[in-house]
C-alpha cells in the first residue's frame, strides 16, 4: 500500500543520506584509483625517460670518443630514440597529471558529499538536501566524462588500499570507539 501524499520527509530524508553515502564511496574509489594511474604513468614516465636521457649522452660521448664507438654509438643512440618515441606516444607526463588532477577532484567531491550528508543535510530542508545532492551527482557525472578509465591494476591497488584503511581518519576511528 502505498501513501497517496508519498514518502514522509523522514523517508526523504534518509533517501538523501544513503545516496549521499553512496556518492561519498563512489568518489573514494574513484579518487583512489586514479592516484593508482598517477603512480603508474609515473613510474612509465621514469622508466623511459631516464634510460632514453642517459643512452642519449652514451652514445654522444661514444661517438665523440674514437671512430671505432660509431656502431656502438648508432645503436645506443637508436635506443635513446625508440624510448624517446614511446614516451612522446603514450605521454606518460600529460597522463600523470590529468590522473592526479582527476583524484583530486573526486576527493573534493568525496568530501563535499561527506559535509552535506553529515553536517548539512540534517539541518537542511529536504529541497536544499535534494538540490546539494543533484549538484555533487552533477559534479560526479561531469568527472567521470572526463577521468581516464582505470585499469584493473588500478582497481586492485586502490581498492587494497582503502581495505587497509587508506581513507580512513583518525578522528573517524576516536569518534565510533567514543560512541560506543
Amino acid at each position: 500500500m502505498t501513501d497517496p501524499d508519498g514518502p514522509s520527509e523522514a523517508a526523504r530524508r534518509k533517501g538523501i543520506e544513503v545516496e549521499l553515502t553512496r556518492l561519498e564511496e563512489s568518489a573514494m574509489y574513484s579518487g583512489q584509483m586514479q592516484f593508482e594511474l598517477t603512480k603508474q604513468w609515473r613510474s612509465v614516465n621514469l622508466l623511459l625517460g631516464i634510460p632514453a636521457s642517459v643512452l642519449a649522452a652514451v652514445s654522444g660521448a661514444a661517438a665523440l670518443v674514437s671512430t671505432a664507438g660509431r656502431v656502438p654509438a648508432g645503436i645506443l643512440a637508436l635506443i635513446a630514440s625508440g624510448c624517446g618515441v614511446i614516451l612522446t606516444t603514450i605521454n606518460a607526463a600529460q597522463r600523470m597529471n590529468l590522473a592526479a588532477a582527476a583524484g583530486n577532484a573526486y576527493l573534493e567531491i568525496q568530501t563535499a558529499a561527506r559535509q552535506a550528508r553529515e553536517i548539512d543535510s540534517p539541518y537542511s530542508s529536504i529541497e536544499d538536501a535534494r538540490q546539494a545532492l543533484a549538484e555533487l551527482t552533477a559534479r560526479r557525472d561531469e568527472q567521470n566524462k572526463t577521468a581516464e578509465p582505470p585499469n584493473t591494476r588500478a582497481y586492485r591497488r586502490a581498492q587494497r588500499n582503502i581495505d587497509s584503511g587508506g581513507q580512513t581518519y583518525a578522528v573517524d576511528e576516536t569518534t565510533t570507539t567514543t560512541e560506543r
